[in-house]
């Protein structure tokens, strides 16, 4: 049940958000497709697709790839995924077919990376059915090199979330993925047989994922030839086929220096790998309090992202579930473990949207990370019951009151807030380079949105770290000090909802004007920068400190 929302402290005033989409005007027209909107046959037909958010040419501008699904037919012409160069000023080109992106199968998530250390960021794209890695080659175009780098599979396999991330700490980025559902069409119920044993408020609908068989989690380790091994089993991630996983969160949720994972689960158990710092894993998700809710449930998790919202320095986790049900807030207590403070919190507002896409993002840029969640319901066919659930449904958004609690501004949020859409996963980057975080949405059916914040906002700081090679240093933790606050962050591939989005940090700075910038690299080493000019673009490369510091543009 709905709880009232938590009303402000006495004499507060909430900052004047208004986040527009401009998607339009940025000439983000892409449609995404998943099966067939009005009659669904399969479970694989809700899921959607995800998008991330890469500087594929190195323009110092970030680019848009959106993940394109699939229909149980062959359409004509066949789908393809959505290749979006940025032109600056939040105007964007469409490259798909410049770029060699032709129909790579039924889409699902995707993770960004630099896999083989030549400066350009690559693609991993989950399927059910096939894998795909795509190679940035350096020239504007993308090669699927999937089956010389050790990623394809004999089987059809339906994987979800991803996350690159370097787990043994050789300075190769390895791979995590999760899997789904063990699903073949012809082994499984239709959604349109009146005859169906799956139901959903006496509605006939597609079977899964439960009752359909579970998956298990997957692990690649990158041995710098280009070439990937399956580890699952040696590293400790391949456990029984319980699960059905969707997104890959990864973070140093015990602050020990080594990159662990969480994996958000739908209708099964949550799973936490804890790095053991010898090239395996222990799964901790029932030992930390992370695979269950505050009353024991399993819950339905679609999903997740972390930050630290309360500055204690430990990363949170939040994670986004399906309706009758809030999205859960893991606070971090140290030590693997965690409390779900989702009602303290205030965030046990709104129980009728299914929760995909969501982060911590500072919008209103005054040092603690507020909540936006994109939501959208699976069955179309919830429009023709008598019901306050919708397919398509308005976005959540949440104010970071005090470090403890948050206020809900999903009603005063603007119309990219109270808009309505099915939508699925989401990435969050500074698009146009001036400080501020824009959100990119995928919409199933429709146009994707791109969310502006036009409202208020403090200074700010954008870190972008960099291997010692050149490249994005993925699991760097980033510390920004300032006016006695301290902030931490995470250079990460993967999250959000089966997305992935912008390598650099950001970091809101209210009315301080300097800050201290503090990295911890991924292979130990800490270097501090004192007096950093805020407002400002920063790139911090291993061992040679600011090479770039580029101040804000102005976009209005």
């Amino acid at each position: 049940m709905d709880r009232p929302a938590r009303p402000l402290p006495p004499g507060m005033r909430a900052p004047r958000v208004d986040f527009r989409d401009v998607a339009a005007q940025a000439n983000l027209t892409g449609i995404i497709i998943s099966g067939e909107l009005t009659t669904q046959t399969y479970v694989v037909e809700q899921t959607g697709t995800g998008v991330a958010l890469l500087d594929y040419d190195n323009d110092g501008l970030p680019d848009i790839f959106f993940v394109q699904g699939d229909r149980l037919k062959p359409s004509s012409p066949a789908l393809h995924p959505y290749l979006y160069h940025n032109l600056g000023g939040l105007r964007f080109q469409d490259v798909s077919e410049k770029a060699g992106l032709g129909h790579l199968g039924w889409g699902q998530g995707v993770c960004a990376g630099d896999f083989d250390n030549d400066g350009y960021v690559d693609l991993f794209v989950t399927q059910w059915g096939h894998n795909v890695l795509l190679r940035n080659m350096g020239n504007g175009t993308f090669r699927d090199v999937t089956k010389e780098s050790g990623l394809d599979r004999p089987e059809t396999r339906w994987s979800t979330g991803c996350a690159f991330l370097d787990y043994d700490r050789d300075g190769l980025l390895d791979l995590a993925v999760a899997n789904y559902v063990d699903f073949d069409p012809a082994k499984t119920v239709k959604g349109t047989d009146p005859s169906s044993p799956c139901r959903w408020k006496t509605l006939v609908v597609p079977c899964g994922p439960m009752g359909l068989p579970g998956e298990t989690m997957s692990l690649y380790h990158n041995d710098g030839q280009g070439h990937f091994t399956d580890v699952s089993r040696s590293a400790g991630v391949e456990g029984p086929k319980n699960y059905h996983g969707l997104t890959v969160l990864t973070g140093d949720f015990d602050n020990d220096g080594w990159p662990d994972f969480y994996v958000a689960c739908d209708s099964t158990p949550s799973l936490l790998y804890h790095n053991k710092h010898n090239g395996t894993f222990e799964e901790i998700g029932l030992l930390s309090g992370t695979a269950y809710n505050q009353e024991g449930m399993a819950q339905s998790g679609m999903g997740a992202h972390a930050a630290d919202y309360d500055g204690d320095g430990f990363l949170d986790v939040l994670k986004g579930n399906f309706a009758s049900d809030t999205p859960t807030l893991y606070h971090n207590l140290g030590n693997n473990i965690f409390e779900d403070m989702t009602l303290d919190a205030g965030l046990a507002v709104h129980t009728q949207y299914v929760q995909w896409g969501l982060a911590f993002l500072d919008f209103d840029q005054d040092g603690r990370r507020d909540i936006f969640i994109a939501d959208g319901h699976v069955y179309p066919v919830v429009d023709t019951v008598s019901t306050r659930e919708h397919f398509k449904q308005p976005r959540q958004l949440y104010w970071n009151v005090n470090g403890q609690e948050f206020y809900d501004m999903s009603s005063t949020g603007g119309p990219g807030i109270t808009a309505l859409h099915s939508s699925r996963g989401i990435a969050v980057g500074d698009l146009d380079n001036d400080g501020a975080m824009e959100i990119v949405v995928v919409n199933l059916f429709e146009p994707p949105s791109l969310l502006k914040n036009f409202g208020e906002k403090g200074n700010s700081l954008l870190v972008q770290a960099l291997t010692a090679s050149g490249r994005d240093a993925i699991g760097a933790r980033i510390t920004v000090s300032a006016g006695g606050r301290k902030q931490i962050d995470e250079v990460r591939s993967g999250g959000y909802d089966i997305s992935s989005g912008d390598f650099r940090c950001h970091f809101g700075l209210g009315k301080d004007t300097m800050a201290d910038v503090a990295v911890h690299w991924p292979q130990g080493k800490i270097e501090s920068f004192p007096g950093v000019a805020v407002n400002h673009w920063v790139v911090i490369q291993e061992g040679k400190g600011i090479v770039r510091s580029q101040p804000f543009k102005k976009t209005r």
